[in-house]
């Protein structure tokens, strides 16, 4: 009676690895496609390197003309560029690295606060503000014991 199970067994275990197969080649055609999870902004609006901005998605948001599109490149090009090499120099301290991340912040803001429209650099710096954990809202308070 065994033999005539085995071959039931195999297969069952040759359907069942199948099936696993199939389900893990459909799961990396999904993932090809590049489709933002749900809740996430469009593929276009995600960030460049780093999660910031790239000059083609300013332009079209910040509706930027050529003009100040050729002025806010170099900007974005000189912060990228200071902070790949900040992250590249292993000798600086995880503290003081921040500091300097910030300081270069600071100073490409300032440099777009001056090529920028008023509208254009507000709405510039609420797409350049990193995502902060949002934290879990307060615990309602608990109601009082009935008597």
């Amino acid at each position: 009676m065994k033999l005539s199970k085995l071959p039931k067994l195999l297969i069952i275990a040759a359907l069942v690895a199948g099936s696993l197969l199939a389900g893990s080649a459909v799961l990396q055609a999904q993932n090809a496609t590049n489709t933002p999870p749900a809740g996430a902004p469009p593929a276009g609006m995600r960030g460049g390197m780093r999660g910031g901005p790239n000059i083609d998605q300013l332009a079209t948001t910040l509706k930027l003309d050529d003009a100040t599109k050729a002025r806010v490149k170099p900007i974005l090009d000189a912060q990228q560029k200071k902070m790949s090499d900040l992250r590249a120099d292993t000798s600086v301290s995880q503290e003081d690295r921040r500091t300097k991340m910030q300081a270069i912040r600071t100073d490409m803001a300032t440099q777009m606060k001056a090529v920028l429209t008023a509208e254009q650099f507000d709405q510039w710096q609420k797409m350049s503000q990193p995502r902060q954990r949002r934290a879990a809202p307060p615990a309602a308070p608990a109601a009082a014991p009935q008597k």
